[in-house]
């Protein structure tokens, strides 16, 4: 094991960097900080020095006439502006297919490239202020120093199931023993030395050097499945050298015989653990591939995307009749968003028909078995029917559970679902869940689990009681027994860390803090940001990510906000907190959802399958408390 270990007297010092993985580009200015995307390079969107783009109203203009120390906005009014306005004007005209305002116009047209340039702003002016310090990454954004700052704990790799080495982390540990490069070495050549984990956050690991002992000055963050990380041993059979840091070279006259009594016992990783990972990280889908996807413009129906790129198991999906392919999506391949093609027909789903006659070159259908498959339920004896309330997460609101109908039973166990007070007159915003979704509950879950209940919009009896509601509506609750109770042992506790995508622009991974636990249910936190931006997920999502899980990746991870726009956003919320009506709490979808384009005849397509006309005797005793 200790064959490759090769003694060394020099006694100076100098840093041997890991090489570089990532794919080169043409080199920019260097005035000019980029951040780089799978092999993109990003500029401000002006593509000029010393330019800068408002992030509320998109106005381009020179950066030092800009507001705020992170030049960002072109005005006070439009830093004020932005947190609690424009996020949920772009989000619903996104949704809707149509911007409301020209400014929603903007952010809707260029949202990661105005964030990215925002950003890129952002660390300019760090690196200006720290030239005289040391060199501030590209990246700005370190975990390891975010985590040792604050003591945070991260949600472990084995959380994450559909995650790479999720389902075989095995016992990867603090105490385990590994092979890195030794930075603290004077040799032109790259040589390694033995390290052990101090503290693992997600994919990264603080490692310390063996023979530092208690002296933490040298520790080093490193991602686990990173190419530069080895089992012991792994040197001795490559033929590469190990030497000891320079700072401790000498301390011990006999470093092999240390490393043999320090090493007995120990754990390290498997010989086959980069097989491993790199097994892990092989998707399935293809690119040209044809999947039906959620129509993010009318949620009631379904429509052709071809997948662009695939990273990570993250797709970017395309519209099939966007001619510039700037009409995008991004989700999960496990997403239970997209389907194959024939889904939507199968299950008597509606679905927005194609004006491409034939597929493009190269575009062929998704294999079926490629999906993820939901969990077979029998809907021969009591079931779902038409008109059921139930309580469940709003897909425009992820912060909300609503109030809610189930509007049409589907085949296969598929529910058509509207938001009570909030439905667009067409249906054209009914969503589709599965009967064992995780997001959809039995009425009276959230009074139970003591969360929030978002009443139909203009409901005024409040507080609102489902039994004066059902009553009031002549309505029945949707059976207890018929929803998923199912819950796991995810792992997961409060306050742990990870990477998250933000549901309401799935295109960013940000950083992000479990802050509840209900049963299979997070409530997810966007460091940062206030609470409002919160979102409900399930346990088991598919959009949860492990810490360093973008830097194994590749893929761009989306830094908590800066104390500029932190305090923005708290004095803005603070003023909007005050104005809230107590008769009305949260709803964010309004009237506007109700201005829907109308459906157009021979665009959309529903395929009608049989239910059952059997009546149920679901009641919600269980769930509400009865009055007399």
């Amino acid at each position: 094991m200790f064959d490759g270990y090769d003694s060394c007297s020099e006694d100076t010092s100098s840093s041997s960097s890991s090489d570089e993985s990532e794919e080169e580009v043409a080199p920019l200015p260097s005035s000019l900080p980029i951040i780089k995307n799978n092999g993109q390079v990003y500029t401000y969107p002006d593509g000029k020095s010393g330019m800068a783009t408002c992030e509320m109203c998109g106005m381009v203009g020179v950066r030092d006439a800009f507001y705020s120390k992170t030049k960002r906005f072109c005005s006070v009014s439009c830093s004020r502006s932005y947190s609690s306005n424009s996020k949920k004007a772009s989000i619903l005209a996104r949704l809707q297919g149509k911007p409301p305002t020209k400014k929603a116009k903007v952010l809707q047209k260029q949202p990661l490239v105005a964030k990215l340039a925002a950003y890129a702003q952002y660390q300019a002016t760090l690196q200006n202020q720290a030239k005289t310090k040391a060199a501030v990454p590209v990246e700005g954004f370190s975990w390891g120093n975010y985590i040792n700052s604050n003591s945070f704990t991260a949600a472990p790799v084995t959380c994450f199931k559909h995650a790479p080495m999720g389902t075989c982390w095995g016992d990867i540990s603090e105490g385990v023993r590994v092979e890195v490069p030794n930075t603290d070495c004077s040799l032109p050549t790259k040589v390694f030395w033995i390290a052990g984990i101090v503290k693992l956050a997600g994919y990264n690991a603080l490692l310390r050097y063996e023979g530092f002992e208690n002296d933490s000055s040298l520790d080093f963050w490193c991602n686990v499945c990173g190419s530069d990380i080895h089992p012991v041993g792994w040197c001795a059979t490559s033929g590469k050298p190990l030497v000891p840091p320079r700072t401790i070279q000498h301390k011990y006259t006999n470093w092999k015989a240390f490393l043999v009594k320090r090493l007995t016992g120990a754990k390290t990783l498997p010989p086959d653990f980069s097989q491993k990972v790199s097994e892990s990280m092989q998707y399935p889908f293809k690119t040209s591939m044809r999947v039906e996807v959620v129509d993010k413009t009318h949620l009631c129906r379904t429509r052709v995307a071809v997948v662009e790129c695939v990273i990570g198991g993250r797709l970017r999906l395309v519209n099939e009749e966007s001619d510039d392919k700037t009409d995008d999506f991004w989700c999960h391949m496990y997403s239970p968003l997209i389907h194959h093609i024939g889904w939507s027909r199968s299950i008597g789903h509606r679905f927005k028909r194609s004006d491409i006659t034939k597929k493009q070159d190269g575009h062929f259908d998704a294999p079926p078995h490629l999906f993820m498959k939901v969990k077979e339920v029998d809907a021969a004896g009591e079931w779902f029917k038409e008109g059921m309330k139930l309580e469940a997460i709003d897909p425009l609101n992820l912060s909300a559970i609503c109030v809610a109908t189930i509007r049409k039973v589907l085949a296969d166990g598929y529910l058509m679902i509207g938001i009570d007070g909030s439905e667009a007159a067409d249906g054209s915003d009914w969503f589709c869940y599965h009967a064992t979704s995780p997001s959809i509950f039995p009425v009276g879950f959230c009074e139970i689990n003591m969360i929030e209940l978002t009443p139909p919009r203009g409901y005024a009896k409040l507080p609102f009681k489902w039994f004066d509601y059902l009553r009031e509506t002549d309505s029945i609750a949707a059976p207890v027994k018929l929803f998923n109770k199912e819950v796991p042992n995810h792992g997961f506790h409060v306050g742990m860390k990870l990477e998250a995508v933000d549901l309401m622009e799935p295109r960013l991974v940000c950083v992000a803090t479990v802050t509840r636990i209900i049963h299979r249910l997070l409530r997810i936190h966007f460091d940062g940001w206030e609470d409002e931006y919160d979102q409900w997920v399930d346990c088991e999502s598919p959009d949860l990510y492990p810490v360093g899980w973008c830097q194994l990746t590749g893929y761009p991870l989306q830094p908590p906000a800066p104390q500029s726009s932190r305090d923005s956003q708290s004095s803005s919320s603070k003023q909007k907190k005050k104005a809230k009506s107590q008769q009305y709490k949260g709803h964010k979808k309004m009237t506007s959802l109700q201005l829907k384009e109308e459906l157009l005849d021979g665009e959309e397509y529903s395929f009608l399958q049989g239910a059952s006309d059997q009546e149920s005797n679901g009641s919600a005793s269980y769930y509400t408390k009865q009055e007399p």
